[in-house]
């Protein structure tokens, strides 16, 4: 009888291992690049993109022409020239990661152009820095609704542009890049501090003609340690945009625009991305990207 018995209950026990195992295995989550319709923008030849260089800036550079010790100007490297290996692809864990070396000013410009999207990014430090830098926080940044021609901005290397920022403490931050401009919900400058993004603040006007200025930092520092990877997410929808590190909304922006030359506002509601090359070295992985037609719900409540 205790034999029968002992019997039943290893087979139960032994069923429901088995069981338990199996439901997990029929349950466990797909590779990422799978679901919801998320396009990767890596592979290991970088082909969905183009490779811009312009120049190594040095100490002091006032957004002028560079030139020689001549006195010469010196022309940009250009659009997809060989030999210079700013940006390369490695394999790590089965999954490919880019490499910055961040030795001159540029980007990876995708080819193909987005509007209303939610794009993923995953970046971790390097170890190098390069002048202007040397003594500055590590920077680069997500350029969004890319448009024109590259080299229109303070640094000669990059398309107009709304800026994501990615740099030590401030990576969520917004920048104009040449005249684009967007309103943020943010606190007033005041007394030389610059204006800081939150949620519950009225929208204020920054980047050309806005009275704000060009620049308005995250809410907060949400960033992992420099040694592991933080995720990005930016998500756009007809002109609304959400800066978001690791899960949190740092910043809440809308009616994006840029200002032509008869100073009329313009929509700018879509582009290429533009990942920047910016004199610290770092590393990209898990670029992926998926369309979308609304704001997620979680977020609508966010604008009203």
């Amino acid at each position: 009888m205790a034999y029968s018995a002992l019997s039943r209950t290893t087979a139960i026990l032994s069923l429901i291992l088995i069981c338990s195992f199996s439901c997990s295995e029929q349950t466990a989550p797909k590779v990422v690049e799978n679901q919801a319709g998320w396009t990767n923008l890596i592979d290991k030849d970088l082909s969905k993109w183009d490779t811009y260089l312009s120049f190594k800036h040095q100490n002091g550079y006032d957004g002028s022409v560079p030139t020689d010790e001549a006195g010469n100007k010196i022309e940009p490297i250009g659009l997809n020239k060989p030999g210079y290996n700013v940006f390369t692809t490695f394999e790590e864990d089965n999954e490919t990661v880019i490499k910055v070396t961040g030795e001159y000013y540029g980007c990876l410009a995708s080819k193909d152009i987005f509007e209303n999207y939610h794009l993923q990014v995953k970046y971790k430090w390097g170890d190098k820095k390069w002048i202007p830098r040397m003594d500055k926080m590590k920077d680069s940044g997500i350029l969004y609704h890319s448009s024109g021609e590259f080299g229109v901005e303070h640094w000669r290397s990059w398309m107009m542009s709304q800026e994501f920022q990615i740099m030590e403490a401030h990576s969520g931050d917004f920048w104009s890049q040449a005249t684009s401009a967007i309103d943020i919900r943010a606190y007033r400058s005041e007394s030389g501090i610059n204006p800081m993004a939150q949620a519950g603040q009225d929208f204020q006007s920054f980047g050309e003609n806005g009275d704000a200025g060009k620049y308005c930092t995250r809410s907060n520092n949400y960033e992992s340690p420099l040694d592991e990877w933080t995720t990005l997410d930016l998500i756009s929808y007809n002109g609304k945009s959400l800066h978001i590190v690791n899960g949190e909304v740092v910043m809440i922006l809308k009616n994006s625009r840029y200002i032509d030359e008869n100073d009329n506002a313009v929509p700018m509601t879509k582009g290429k991305i533009q990942l920047q090359s910016e004199a610290a070295e770092l590393f990209f992985k898990g670029i992926k990207i998926r369309p979308i037609d609304k704001l997620p719900a979680e977020y609508a409540s966010l604008y009203e």
